[in-house]
């Protein structure tokens, strides 16, 4: 008797399990990290999802800030998490990619710690200058750069921000020598060029830059890829006059790897209706993002692309962390 028992329970015991694994997701509340304070840009774009993705998820969506260590102590805390579902990563190439190569520590790689979920919205680069600056256009920048006896100063937002290795790259590709001036946040970063402590800055296409351009205290020199309307008209690529600069920063929501295809394509679907809404398309176009969604491939794709080009340029300009 004990033994038909015994029998009986391991053969329904699968059936048992296989019911537990396909309870239906969310169960509960889902955590979005932001490897950034509150307030940022990159904050703002979660928050504009937020009650959306929760209504549609038929479960709250919590975004929690985790700034630090230039976004790594989110993404770890991500890396690490059980790949339920239930805690994800806002985030762009600078955790994601630029900080576990920069930090011998990070404890994550950005190829395999991660599982990919969506795009969600990009941000195009602007080239400015200090108003006193006497070039008018980027062929004209670049070819006064190359007359200076010493390298323009650059500034940029801290070691491995992406308007450090974007410049650095541009530098490079540009064949002129700019010196970087760390700064402590993008938004000193722009004082420090209007003040003319330093005289370059290559940054994100946010509103608030584009009124320093057009009161004269900046000058645009150049973009990094095409963009909204909101732009002069006939300002120029970057990457028309050096082929080898083509970049933009891009958000993304990823889990921790391991994460189910049910799961990832669920939150990708989700994704996906939420930026297409128009009160969110409006939050992230004025805050100067382009709506932007994919595939997990699409994201995944980045990722590399993103992860092979900072790895050249670290190596390439010698860039170590602070």
């Amino acid at each position: 008797m004990v033994r038909f028992i015994l029998a009986l329970f391991a053969a329904a015991l699968p059936f048992a399990l296989s019911g537990a694994q396909a309870a239906p997701y969310p169960e509960r509340p889902i955590r979005v990290l932001v490897p950034y304070p509150p307030g940022g840009t990159t904050d703002v774009m979660a928050r504009a999802m937020q009650d959306p993705l929760s209504r549609l998820l038929g479960q709250p969506v919590v975004v929690e800030n985790r700034a630090g260590a230039a976004g790594a102590i989110a993404a770890r805390e991500v890396a690490k998490a059980t790949p339920d579902g239930y805690t994800l990563l806002f985030s762009n190439d600078g955790p994601s990619v630029i900080a576990p190569l920069l930090q011998k520590q990070a404890g994550y790689d950005a190829m395999t710690s991660f599982t990919p979920i969506s795009l969600v919205a990009t941000q195009p680069m602007i080239l400015v200058v200090n108003g006193d600056l006497p070039v008018d256009d980027l062929e004209g920048f670049v070819a006064y750069a190359k007359r200076q006896e010493k390298p323009l100063l650059y500034a940029h937002a801290g070691t491995g921000s992406s308007g450090h290795l974007s410049t650095e790259l541009l530098a490079q590709t540009a064949g002129i020598q700019l010196s970087a001036v760390p700064y402590k946040g993008s938004s000193v970063t722009t004082l420090g060029v209007m003040n003319g402590e330093v005289q370059v800055l290559l940054t994100t296409s946010t509103p608030t830059m584009l009124d320093y351009i057009r009161a004269g205290k900046l000058k645009l020199m150049g973009m990094s890829t095409t963009t909204p309307d909101r732009l002069p008209p006939g300002t120029p690529l970057i990457s028309d006059m050096f082929a080898g600069f083509k970049q933009e920063n891009w958000f993304g929501l990823v889990g921790p790897a391991g994460l189910s295809p049910d799961i990832t394509q669920k939150l990708n679907a989700a994704i996906r209706d939420v930026v297409a809404q128009p009160e969110v398309k409006r939050i992230f176009l004025a805050a100067g993002f382009i709506p932007m969604t994919g595939s997990p491939a699409e994201l995944q794709a980045t990722i590399v692309a993103s992860s092979k080009l900072w790895q050249s340029v670290i190596a390439e300009r010698g860039i170590a962390a602070d």
